[in-house]
């Protein structure tokens, strides 16, 4: 017999075993919707192919999606720190093209380059940061959002277990590391060189965003010594983005529009409780 005689022959399939099929191949999704697709296919007369295709696209959207949400439980991201929820008109020194640009990814994460974000506390650094993160994130990368200070920590357990450089070896999986107010590490806590090796480790590689709300000229109080200080800081400009947010703190700014309204309320209802009283007018004798 030859394999035309056998491409000919009918295909007998017991469809009881389909369930275990898909189960065993791993697809869920068109587990869940063949059946339904396949009378949809009868009544409108799809070819094959097309039935196939469209099980097949359901299945990789819907696998998307699953790795999406896989990696925004493992970025550990602050909740509620979106592009959607962020300010722009508060802080207008930021350009919202450049913003948007670089959430795309591309080219800047491939080549390991950085963003450095500086400003006072609460003028939105570490929400800008979590935004970014959660937009690479939703684009296809993958992002870890940490303290500094609980990177720090983690990156000395790790040399104490002798295992620092098999912890930054797993860091390397994330395309972007988010370190949050590198400023609050200070060398006198606690040994900080680990920090450096990280930096040392990504430059070129992969990239890092860090938000810091002193310059550079204050950064001699995280690293053991001068020396160490430049070098982490030319690896983290050489391949920069550097965004300066020079203005009023927001929470400074929300905590005062939140009083100035209290006592606008407050001076209301006292207007009003005064209008409701009844007008006493006092006889002369």
């Amino acid at each position: 017999m030859t394999i035309h005689d056998q491409a000919r022959e009918p295909i007998t399939v017991d469809l009881a075993r389909l369930p275990t099929l898909l189960t065993a191949l791993r697809l869920p999704t068109i587990g869940r919707l063949w059946s339904q697709l396949a009378e949809r296919s009868d009544r409108e007369g799809w070819p094959a192919a097309r039935y196939l295709a469209t099980l097949l696209e359901h299945e990789l959207a819907e696998r998307y999606q699953r790795r999406i949400q896989r990696h925004l439980q493992e970025a550990e991201l602050p909740a509620g720190k979106s592009f959607a929820t962020f300010d722009f008109a508060a802080v207008p020194m930021i350009n919202m093209s450049q913003i948007t640009a670089l959430a795309a990814g591309g080219s800047w994460l491939n080549k390991g380059a950085n963003i450095l974000a500086f400003g006072p506390s609460g003028v939105g650094k570490s929400h800008l940061a979590a935004a970014l993160g959660h937009a690479l994130v939703e684009n296809g990368y993958r992002v870890l959002f940490t303290r500094t200070t609980d990177m720090v920590q983690r990156l000395q357990t790790a040399r104490r277990d002798f295992t620092l450089e098999s912890a930054v070896d797993k860091l390397d999986k994330f395309d972007l590391l988010i370190l949050d107010d590198i400023s609050y590490v200070r060398k006198d806590q606690a040994e900080t060189s680990v920090l450096f090796e990280l930096i040392s480790a990504r430059y070129e590689r992969r990239s890092l965003l860090i938000t810091a709300n002193q310059p550079f000229g204050k950064w001699d109080d995280i690293f053991p010594d001068k020396a160490m200080t430049v070098a982490a800081i030319d690896r983290l400009v050489h391949h920069a983005v550097i965004l300066e947010i020079n203005t009023e703190s927001y929470r400074r700014k929300t905590a005062i529009s939140r009083a100035s309204n209290s006592s606008s309320d407050a001076k209301i209802t006292t207007t009003q409780l005064d209008a409701k009283k009844p007008n006493r007018h006092v006889r002369g004798d």
